[in-house]
């Protein structure tokens, strides 16, 4: 008797142990990018476990150090906007297409579940599956960038992070001059210049 109490016992204490030895491993934590400016430096946390094609798409970019020497060409904001807060910055390889790596898939912002609000960092795109290296950060709430959901001929933009210091050197760019000769009519009058050249991008 005093045995089988022994036993109990014991399997009663291992199995409250048990779940300190069986937790589920823990989440891989997203990727963290310093994107170091003339200006100062952006650090930007990605949205792997979110949209993970648009993630490894740019960590590509990161990683073989393309980004490096490129700069921020274009600071977008509404006609008769003033401050500095509400708008978007650009920045890639633009016309680089000898650096430039294949297209990828677009990730909706309804499948993503992630939102274009103030410091988000999404891809730049002709067509949905066009983005390749130019990608822009957002000031402001700029939602009519997510995806519509009563219309689909409207997929916005594929947002996959999120700025998480150096705001202010994103509003510093937003404030440059913008008298730069533009591509096409819709970058008229958003080209810097000067650009601000990136430094480097390089992960945590």
């Amino acid at each position: 008797m005093l045995l089988r109490r022994s036993l109990l016992a014991l399997a009663a204490a291992a199995a409250l142990a048990a779940p300190a030895h069986a937790q589920a491993p823990a989440s891989k934590p997203n990727p963290v990018v310093i994107i170091t400016t003339a200006l100062g430096t952006i650090t930007v946390e990605l949205a792997a476990d979110k949209a993970p094609i648009t993630t490894a798409n740019f960590l590509k970019y990161v990683d073989r150090k393309l980004y490096d020497g490129v700069t921020f060409y274009r600071a977008s904001k509404p006609p008769g906007q003033a401050a500095n807060d509400y708008g978007s910055i650009q920045g890639g390889l633009r016309d680089d297409v000898k650096k430039k790596l294949p297209p990828i898939a677009h990730e909706s912002t309804l499948k993503t579940g992630l939102k274009h609000g103030d410091g988000t960092i999404s891809m730049g795109r002709h067509a949905p599956g066009t983005a390749q290296a130019d990608w822009f950060i957002t000031l402001g709430d700029m939602s009519y960038l997510d995806a519509d959901p009563k219309d689909p001929k409207n997929p916005g933009f594929a947002a996959f992070g999120q700025v998480v210091e150096g705001m202010e050197v994103v509003r510093a760019i937003l404030a440059m001059p913008t008298g730069g000769a533009a591509l096409n009519a819709v970058m008229q009058g958003e080209i810097l210049d000067p650009p601000v050249k990136i430094l480097s991008a390089r992960r945590v």
